[in-house]
């Protein structure tokens, strides 16, 4: 086996070009008169959009990194005991914030505390408690500052109140569902110890996407309107496994792979066309729904993407080509929450764009400057180490 760097710039490069495309898309969700193909297709619609197919390459990256990470730990002569640890406190970290964030969604504006103020405490709540703090600060500092962090976020839990439910009262906080961030945790969570803990790694792996995925193909044909507990019906973990393997391979197969870049081409291409072939048999294609051919075709379309990543990249040598955006793939979950300080911050601040960034052409010219915005600022704070790392 090839012994690999730490981080493969292919995937910081992947990643830095998701998360810009997930802010822009984010922000575009409030533009009117936009292209159809561009936002997201309708939960109805046999169909997707572009915006369709960020959340699922975002979940593949997750899949790609995966490896390396635990690789690395246990190169350094880490227990698995520990490993597991670092696992779990990550799974965490995810679900807590994605819990918070589904939460803002059903929040009462009859509250004393206004959503925007609520959305801002909470997300520097966030901050004080993952930041990546410097080995120079003292360690009774650091342990305040995190310990008022999980302080805030319990006074702001107190407070709560969500929209009432039928004839009952005030709702307080409760696991509506688990958020994009919390979605990520869990197939994090499953996808790692999976990895793990299988001897031999690639079957254990060829095994649990194939029973993902002919989950989630059941779930759309013979079973209806029924989801499992946390997995719901396995697209998003089948998804992280799928860039697990690739990553498996990647590394196990680097000198080959680089010479053979056909072999991912031909697989992407496969996979898309084995979406189109399922389509008319389950459910169409709907991220809403998590359908078996939207899985398929967005497996397949970052699987295209990232070997042009890794052919511009890794052997290429094209990097600087993304210095711009480069803090999006070393400093993502800042670059994931920073966007909320700024929207609740225009709320309180009571501010809207123009009408000419709110509409067509004019609002997506917007959510590109957002995105690139967001991504520069984030790169200043990264060289002044003000990051979130968990």
């Amino acid at each position: 086996m090839i012994t690999l760097p730490k981080r493969l710039p292919s995937i910081d490069v992947f990643r830095s070009i998701t998360m810009f495309f997930m802010i822009f898309v984010n922000d575009l969700s409030g533009v009117k008169n936009v292209p159809f193909w561009i936002d997201h297709a309708d939960a109805h619609a046999d169909a997707m959009g572009f915006a369709d197919t960020i959340f699922p390459a975002f979940l593949f990256i997750v899949g790609l990194s995966i490896p390396l990470a635990l690789n690395n730990k246990i190169a350094k002569g880490e227990s698995r005991k520990n490993i597991f640890k670092y696992i779990l406190s990550r799974t965490f970290a995810l679900l807590l914030m994605g819990f918070y964030h589904v939460n803002m969604e059903n929040y009462d504006k009859h509250n004393w505390v206004p959503l925007s103020i609520f959305g801002i405490v909470v997300t520097i709540a966030f901050f004080l408690i993952w930041l990546d703090y410097s080995p120079k600060l003292s360690k009774p500092v650091k342990y305040s500052l995190i310990a008022l962090g999980y302080a805030t976020l319990l006074v702001m839990a107190f407070i709560y109140k969500g929209l009432p439910e039928e004839d009952s009262n005030y709702t307080g906080m409760q696991p509506r569902w688990w958020g994009i961030l919390g979605i990520i945790g869990w197939s994090y969570l499953i996808a790692s110890l999976i990895y793990l803990y299988s001897a031999d790694k690639l079957r254990a792996l060829y095994w649990s996407i194939g029973f993902f995925v002919m989950m989630d193909i059941v779930l759309h044909t013979i079973v209806d309107d029924f989801k499992f507990p946390v997995i719901t019906d396995g697209s998003s973990t089948a998804l992280v496994l799928a860039g697990v393997i690739v990553s498996v391979l990647y590394s196990s197969y680097y000198e080959q792979v680089i010479k053979r870049l056909y072999i991912p081409v031909v697989a992407g291409a496969i996979l898309i066309c084995a979406g189109l072939l399922i389509r008319p048999y389950a459910g169409g294609i709907s991220k809403i729904y998590s359908t078996p051919a939207w899985i398929f075709i967005c497996g397949g379309i970052s699987l295209l993407v990232f070997t042009l990543m890794v052919y511009l990249v890794d052997q290429q040598g094209k990097q600087s080509w993304f210095k711009l955006i480069k803090s999006a793939g070393t400093s993502t979950l800042t670059c994931y929450l920073i966007p909320y300080l700024l929207f609740f911050g225009m709320l309180w601040a009571d501010f809207d764009y123009p009408d000419s960034m709110n509409y067509g052409v004019g609002g997506i010219l917007r959510s590109f400057g957002v995105s690139f915005t967001v991504i520069l600022f984030v790169g200043l704070l990264e060289r002044v180490r003000l990051r979130l790392k968990i």
